[in-house]
């Protein structure tokens, strides 16, 4: 008889995310590009503590320490996430005018502002609370939903605009910069999508059993799944094109030269 394995499919995103993260890493390093992309580093080596940390003290920590530093590492997350959305901006549209740098900004924050207005529910006041240490959690939470939504927002916005205008500056057509804004920016729409997918079935699902019940919990892991699939297709295509040199390249770049 043959052993017969059988892997939980979180376990086999969580390895599959992790290990890829890694490799990314090491392109990242070896390649010189770190030097270039220090903040989307930042955040993909951020990512990877992220998940380890889940893994290890899930289970083996009290529950309130342990969200105490998962949702610090969550805001830590969206902060870097951020300084990722201004560092591909800087390099995708060097040596734009100031002006249309400013009126370009305006314009995605004001957008991307009133779709998070709109997004989803928000808590009432008295669930904030800062004087308890639930409310100061709910509060951290809030901090990484809206903000995770707000950089996903921005992401979508600078993708666009990076594809369609990108090559009149330092963006074109297979430059590292527009490499990371593609896979950024599929990242932020299928999260926003599979969210909007969710928010729907939670407020349209009335189940009337069990069996529904768990068929809409089934159904939302899998569309949670999915998310973190297009995570997995995206480092591998960083994980590719960040190891290739740009086009005109004078020859290949290593961290050792």
């Amino acid at each position: 008889m043959h052993p017969h394995f059988e892997f939980p499919m979180r376990q086999v995103l969580w390895t599959l995310t992790f290990a890829a993260q890694l490799v990314l890493l090491v392109v990242l390093l070896g390649r010189d590009r770190a030097r270039r992309y220090p903040w989307f580093t930042a955040g993909i080596a951020l990512s990877a503590l992220q998940l380890m940390a889940e893994e290890l003290l899930t289970g083996r920590t009290a529950i309130i320490p342990l969200q105490v530093i998962l949702l610090t590492l969550a805001d830590l997350g969206v902060i870097l996430a951020l300084l990722v959305v201004v560092e591909v901006a800087r390099r995708a549209f060097a040596g734009a005018q100031r002006s249309l740098w400013i009126v370009n900004t305006l314009g995605l924050l004001v957008v991307a502002g009133i779709g998070l207005v709109f997004w989803g529910p928000w808590p009432a006041g008295k669930d904030l609370a800062l004087d308890s240490t639930l409310g100061r959690l709910h509060l951290m939470q809030l901090a990484a939903l809206k903000g995770n939504t707000l950089v996903y927002l921005l992401m979508v916005e600078l993708g666009l605009l990076v594809v369609l205008f990108g090559r009149h500056f330092k963006a074109g057509w297979r430059s590292h910069t527009q490499m990371i804004s593609i896979g950024l920016s599929t990242v932020a729409i299928t999260w926003l999508a599979i969210q909007i997918v969710v928010q729907a079935i939670v407020r349209t699902a009335h189940p009337q059993s069990q069996a529904e019940y768990e068929h809409i919990l089934d159904l939302i892991a899998k569309l949670l799944n999915a998310s973190k699939l297009v995570y997995i297709a995206a480092l591998v295509w960083w994980i590719v094109w960040l190891w290739w040199d740009e086009p005109g390249a004078a020859k290949p770049t290593l961290a050792a030269e």
